[in-house]
């Protein structure tokens, strides 16, 4: 196991003792990452009783009709944008009657690139009932190290979230 993959472990380890400790429960809907945020959680044993699910949204049309991204959203700000992953972490809480939600939208590369949006952009997102919190970050490196420290990246964020918010909703998703 490499430094990166430990840390990443001890990172969902954290979040799933938290959870735990909580009784609440986490869904993601990931684009760019392609389902290893999902893939990194579950990879720690007792992951199903934190963890209700997850969506691979690579295609727009899955954003929309799996996670209820509007058309609207994506055609005006794009995929990866700010309102494309908070919609996607929103639908994804509510559809898997999740507390919490990760979600990922970016540009891995090679290609793909905009004038606005280098290779390396990524959108991530952590919502609750409480917040909808997203956050952009240009990762270097090639297209593996791009999705690896996105994840590493978004769950570090749900963590902190998790140890700095005090109040949960009552199970309202």
């Amino acid at each position: 196991m490499t430094a990166a993959e430990q840390s990443t472990q001890e990172l969902v380890t954290e979040i799933q003792k938290a959870l735990l400790a909580r009784g609440e429960m986490l869904a993601t809907a990931e684009s760019c990452t392609g389902g290893l945020v999902a893939s990194e959680i579950v990879n720690v044993a007792g992951s199903s009783a934190m963890f209700a699910g997850g969506v691979v949204a690579y295609q727009n049309s899955v954003k929309q009709e799996l996670l209820g991204v509007p058309a609207e959203t994506l055609e005006k700000h794009g995929a990866v944008s700010r309102e494309t992953v908070e919609a996607m972490a929103k639908g994804a809480r509510e559809r898997f009657h999740a507390d919490w939600a990760i979600a990922t939208s970016g540009i891995a590369g090679p290609g793909g690139a905009e004038p606005d949006k280098p290779v390396g952009t990524v959108w991530m997102c952590v919502n609750s009932c409480l917040q909808n919190e997203a956050f952009c970050k240009i990762f270097a490196g090639n297209r593996q190290e791009i999705r690896e420290k996105s994840v590493y990246y978004v769950l570090g964020k749900l963590l902190f979230l998790l140890n700095n918010q005090k109040s949960t909703c009552t199970n309202e998703h």
